[in-house]
């Protein structure tokens, strides 16, 4: 992914704060709560995704129909839903980019589905290493055995993490 110029920033209105909220919700659950705050701007980039800051803080990108925390929102502000939990082996792959292999993944949680943002997390210390648009639901994960699983599309080290405000 190439560098991130952002042309404008500009805040949200408050019709606008209660989708964001929605699709927050629909990701996060109850956990959703976290990302509460009355400043919320919208990032105008070059990027196909859009990008929200909080307080700020680039901590949400959004999609179509969806919004999930960026891994900056997920190491500020920590949350238990829509995780992948990947072996040691895959962190160094995860970190540049990689889309995830099953054989590398230790544990889904129930609540992957297909099409949606999850975020991948190593086995040891349980830190966010990339978000990933999941390509099955968490049932089907479990009951492969190969193949590619999730796409990535924001890891360490990319122009979304390395974006300064």
């Amino acid at each position: 992914m190439a560098d991130i110029t952002i042309r404008k920033r500009h805040a949200i209105k408050k019709s606008q704060v209660a989708g964001i909220k929605q699709m927050i919700e629909r990701a996060l659950g109850e956990e959703a709560s976290l990302f509460d705050t009355t400043s919320i701007e919208r990032a105008e980039t070059d990027a196909d995704l859009s990008i929200f800051l909080i307080d700020k803080k680039p901590l949400l990108i959004s999609r179509d129909n969806w919004a999930f925390p960026t891994l900056r929102g997920a190491h500020l502000r920590p949350f238990t839903a829509r995780r992948i939990t990947v072996d040691s082996g895959a962190v160094s792959f995860m970190v540049n980019g990689a889309d995830v292999m099953r054989p590398g993944v230790i544990s889904v949680t129930n609540d992957i589905r297909k099409g949606e943002p999850a975020l991948i997390v190593e086995e040891r210390h349980g830190k966010p290493l990339a978000v990933v648009i999941a390509l099955y639901d968490a049932d089907e994960i479990r009951a492969m055995e190969k193949g590619k699983i999730a796409k990535n599309i924001h890891y360490v080290g990319d122009a979304i993490w390395n974006l300064e405000i």
